[in-house]
């Protein structure tokens, strides 16, 4: 980790093991209303709460900060790459099982380990290999062939995973510029205009009861604090060590996936998402050690 930044390698570890729990409920409740509603619709929802808590809650403290950037296009574009996975991510859940989607997507933190290497230059330590290797070892026995996965389905996370390697990345680079409020805000008004364009065709027909919405605005909610949480863990340590603890997300999702929908795994996969969860814990001792 880079000791000039004040950063603490745990507190990323830790900040990234509760913004993917937070992503994993999320997760659920966004299959829940995309199976139900157009995914514009729920998604231009989630992102207007998005706007509205950042603009009451963190307009009054930081003011015009919150918008602006030193690099605008850079952060646009990290915004449209979010909003594109957003999308991919809802195509894949209306076909597919939680936990069998994230851990397509979840390819995302093994090549974000290739990348930041070359990329970022950045050191990859072998515990960081170790992680990475053993949840992608988990990854494989939960996505093994034979499991009946639908063939859009899977497209679709392979999207997610390809642009979530690429936000992965830019947000490492944009956290040395640009504030967290500042992505957390153009990620979420990209996001809002983006879904709302895409809601407006839908809009006569739809009319949700009161639980779905506040679905909805809870599911805006968790996602405000998920990424607000996703994005200052990478201020504490890089993406070669922070990528495998991602894994996590697969875990959550399994047992979410499990208590709403009733989506057994079986014995091959629950070994996997262990796999994982072994992948996630090693990451975090090693970060106490160097932290």
């Amino acid at each position: 980790m880079d000791k000039t930044t004040g950063g603490s390698a745990l507190k990323g570890v830790l900040f990234v093991m509760l913004a993917v729990f937070l992503f994993a409920v999320a997760d659920a409740m966004n299959k829940y209303l995309v199976e139900r509603y157009p995914i514009g619709f729920v998604q231009a929802g989630r992102y207007l709460v998005n706007v509205a808590l950042l603009v009451v809650l963190m307009a009054p403290r930081h003011g015009a900060a919150l918008w602006r950037t030193q690099r605008t296009v850079w952060v646009v574009g990290r915004g449209i790459i979010l909003a594109l996975a957003t999308l991919t991510m809802s195509l894949a859940l209306q076909v597919m099982p939680v936990g069998e989607t994230v851990a397509i997507i979840y390819l995302a933190p093994i090549l974000v380990m290739l990348l930041s290497g070359p990329l970022l230059h950045e050191k990859v330590h072998p515990a960081a290999w170790f992680g990475a290797l053993l949840a992608f070892g988990g990854v494989i026995l939960v996505m093994r062939p034979g499991a009946g996965l639908d063939a859009w389905g899977v497209a679709f996370a392979l999207m997610n995973a390809v642009l979530g390697t690429a936000y992965h990345l830019m947000t490492r680079v944009l956290a040395r510029t640009e504030s967290t409020m500042s992505m957390l805000f153009h990620v979420a008004v990209v996001g809002a205009v983006t879904f709302s364009l895409l809601a407006l065709p839908d809009l006569p027909t739809v009319l949700p009861p009161a639980r779905d919405l506040a679905l909805i605005v809870g599911m805006g909610v968790i996602a405000t604090v998920g990424h607000f949480l996703f994005t200052i863990a990478y201020r504490e340590g890089p993406p070669s060590l922070l990528a495998p603890v991602n894994y996590l997300h697969l875990v959550w999702a399994g047992l979410l996936g499990w208590i709403v929908f009733s989506h057994v795994p079986d014995g091959l996969s629950m070994l996997g998402m262990a796999m994982v969860l072994v992948a996630g814990i090693a990451v975090a001792v090693r970060a106490g050690r160097v932290g």
